[in-house]
């Protein structure tokens, strides 16, 4: 009662700071935001217009990458604060001072990389996106907002769209996979679920689309290495998903620490400003990324602080993430001359607008609450567990093994992911707790009691050389009816700074697999990782195999329930599983070859393990004829396509049809084929469904060229579903 009673004078005292007749502009509610905006940066001395533009950190570091010698003391003028604290009394008094003790009052602006959840932790959104379930996407985000804003965090570094094609790369695990669509599709997902309609509501936060541009083009998947970057390319695969999110109204965007053919895009003036602000009319604010204003130093394109300072603000990167660059070097460079003073306004005026859109200024404290309110809700929960089911990618079924029958009663859950709290959240596991993580363990003991009994042992580590628990683990396996092995990544495998040279697993994981597997019984390999993996070293092997990523906190319920058979596998792959790295780059969206079949690897197959879009189901999809309403169109026209679907089995199940569109011949050569659409729907067994696209030619057949300019031209285009193509023509 007595933290209830407090936060409640909290907030009727936020109500005060606009109640006097008298007040200035900026205090008035009521006032334009634009017109707020100008009153207060009239009134704003040079240090104060500094500080808006500079983070600081605030609470214990939660990113090993991320390193610094001490925590700041915060300044009540500080723009905004890393705030690592779960605390809303902390957050209070924090806020309170900046509130009280400053002279104009400007509220600090929170952020936290809550990237897959607050302390609910939903799938890795590279498993999310192998869900293909946009409003699940966008309902992790708005728990997500919502637990984040009743711990003091007004913004989260969410959603990457960076269009990832090398599994090397670890931070593919934060993004949406290969293709460009998809991961704008569910970038606009993310954005409208932390956003909501109002980012004045107690339950919004600001996202942040990132990394602009082209992070994930790494040179060989090393992380914050160099990208070479085509203009062609930057238009048609770097860009779209960050459009798609700026015209959904995302509030801000971060920079990326990568190097774009010469020029480091935390000092990109083109992508900074021409397209994003010029170009697409961006007015929220661009941050950079932890220490990258500084990092220009390495980059070797400023020699000093002052340099690499003048080179991001004029570029257009409005906040300075920690390094504090900017407040160390600005005054110097306005009061020589070196920088007009102006240029620093107007990015103190986009930082301002947020806050007041945000309606930090009339609420800027939090109510505080018991965790039990905050955090880990029924529906909550409920989601988590959903969304992680779906995600989940039956890669291998031989012989129908799963689901689980009634004539198995004993069943081994083997390997080091089988009673793993902390590996199933993955990494930026935002504030989530080990001890709510729901193990497999524990899901599969719920899910079969009573049916089938759980024998387990870990029996391998995830590396290392430790064969101790191999005997042991192969005498449950041979006294059960069938084995599970829980395997793959420990979870800062992935993520930032976690590039691999090898996408295969330990070699002391695959050869307890193949020990297993020898014992004769039925194994399914459930894969934990986030990113794809060269299974080549036991999926011959093993009778199924199934990709759960890192699923979160509900990670066991949902593995149990897609074994027991009572939720039927749905999830396809967002990104193409090659055989090895050396296949690396293999993506679903290629351009043709000069000679189609040739130029290929002599030892190694071209295909890759298992392509974009697959994914197995417990049931079977047969698809009818693929029908255009008309064969030829006009601009300006729309052209419907329709497809039947049945569930030919006995089971219900979910099936996503995905639409591709193929330019065969054009002034620029076009990819062999390009996701335009996709759809998600429930199909009880034995009925049917009809799936619906309507193709908008501006939208779907057009295309860029290296200046960013759409053309559109006459001729033949093919539509493709499922393998089925039909031709139609644009005159």
């Amino acid at each position: 009662m007595m933290k209830r009673a407090i936060a409640v004078s909290l907030l009727v005292g936020s109500a005060c700071l606009c109640s006097c007749a008298d007040q200035p502009v900026y205090r008035d509610p009521e006032a334009p935001v634009e017109r707020r905006v100008e009153d207060l940066l009239a009134r704003m001395t040079l240090e104060e217009k500094v500080m808006q533009v500079t983070q600081w950190t605030y609470g214990k570091n939660m990113n090993v990458n991320n390193v610094e010698q001490e925590m700041k003391a915060v300044s009540p003028m500080i723009g905004s604060l890393l705030y690592r604290s779960t605390s809303a009394a902390f957050y209070n008094q924090v806020q309170r001072k900046a509130i009280e003790e400053s002279r104009l009052g400007i509220p600090i602006l929170c952020g936290f990389d809550v990237i897959h959840g607050y302390r609910t932790i939903f799938p890795i959104p590279l498993g999310q996106a192998c869900a293909w379930d946009v409003e699940k996407t966008g309902e992790s985000c708005r728990i997500a907002a919502r637990e984040s804003r009743l711990s003091g965090v007004h913004w989260t570094f969410s959603p990457m769209v960076d269009v990832a094609r090398d599994a090397r790369w670890g931070r593919v695990s934060e993004g949406y996979g290969e293709d460009p669509y998809l991961n704008g599709v569910m970038g606009v997902a993310a954005v409208r679920g932390y956003q909501g309609d109002d980012l004045s509501k107690s339950d919004a936060m600001a996202a942040c689309l990132k990394h602009f541009v082209g992070y994930a083009y790494s040179e060989g998947g090393r992380d914050y290495h160099y990208t070479e970057i085509s203009p062609q390319s930057l238009w048609e695969t770097a860009l779209p998903p960050f459009e798609m999110g700026v015209k959904a109204g995302a509030a801000t965007v971060m920079s990326a620490f990568n190097d774009i053919s010469g020029i480091p895009a935390s000092a990109n003036r083109y992508t900074m400003t021409e397209i994003l602000r010029d170009r697409w009319g961006f007015d929220g604010f661009v941050v950079s990324d932890w220490n990258a204003v500084e990092q220009l130093k390495a980059q070797g394109v400023a020699a000093d602080d002052a340099e690499a300072c003048l080179k991001a603000l004029t570029a257009g990167l409005d906040m300075d993430m920690v390094d504090d660059v900017y407040r160390r070097s600005l005054p110097g460079l306005i009061a020589d001359g070196t920088l007009p003073e102006e240029v620093l306004d107007e990015a103190v005026r986009r930082i301002l607008r947020l806050k007041f859109r945000m309606g930090l200024f009339e609420h800027p404290y939090v109510e505080e609450l018991p965790d039990s309110v905050r955090y880990l809700r029924p529906e909550a929960r409920a989601v988590a567990r959903e969304l992680a089911a779906e995600s989940m990618v039956l890669l291998k079924n031989k012989e129908a093994v799963l689901p689980v029958r009634g004539e198995v009663k004993r069943i081994a859950l083997l390997g080091p992911m089988a009673d793993n709290r902390v590996d199933l959240m993955g990494s930026w596991w935002g504030q989530g707790v080990a001890d709510d993580v729901v193990t497999i363990l524990e899901g599969l003991r719920a899910e079969f009691a009573g049916k089938a009994e759980i024998v387990s042992c870990a029996g391998c580590g995830f590396d290392g050389d430790d064969r101790s628990q191999f005997a042991r683990a192969r005498a449950l396996a041979r006294q059960s009816d069938l084995v599970v092995l829980c395997m793959g990544e420990k979870r800062n495998w992935s993520g930032e700074n976690a590039s691999r040279a090898s996408l295969a697993l330990p070699a002391i994981q695959e050869e307890f697999i193949r020990e297993m597997a020898r014992t004769g019984r039925p194994t399914v390999v459930l894969l934990s990782s986030g990113r794809p993996v060269d299974v080549r070293g036991f999926e011959s092997e093993v009778d199924a195999l199934m990709a759960i990523w890192q699923p979160g906190t509900e990670g066991g319920n949902a593995v149990a329930q897609l074994l027991s058979g009572k939720v039927n596998p749905s999830g396809r792959l967002a990104i193409t599983f090659p055989l090895c790295a050396e296949q690396q780059p293999v993506y679903y969206n290629r351009r043709q070859a000069a000679r189609p079949r040739s130029g290929r690897y002599q030892n190694l197959p071209h295909d890759p393990m298992y392509p974009f879009g697959y994914g197995l189901s417990y049931t079977t999809f047969s698809y009818g004829t693929l029908r255009l309403e008309r064969t030829t169109l006009h601009r300006g026209e729309r052209l419907a396509a329709e497809i039947e679907v049945t569930n030919d089995g006995t089971c219900d199940g979910k099936e996503t049809v995905l639409w591709y569109v193929s330019d065969p011949v054009a002034s620029i050569s076009r990819p062999m084929r390009e996701l335009r659409h996709f759809e998600k729907q429930s199909i009880p067994a034995g009925e049917s469904r009809v799936f619906r696209f309507e193709i908008d030619p501006e939208r779907d057949l057009s295309f860029p060229d290296a200046t960013g300019e759409r053309h559109l031209e006459n001729g033949t285009f093919v539509l493709e579903v499922n393998g089925r193509r039909v031709e139609f023509e644009l005159i």
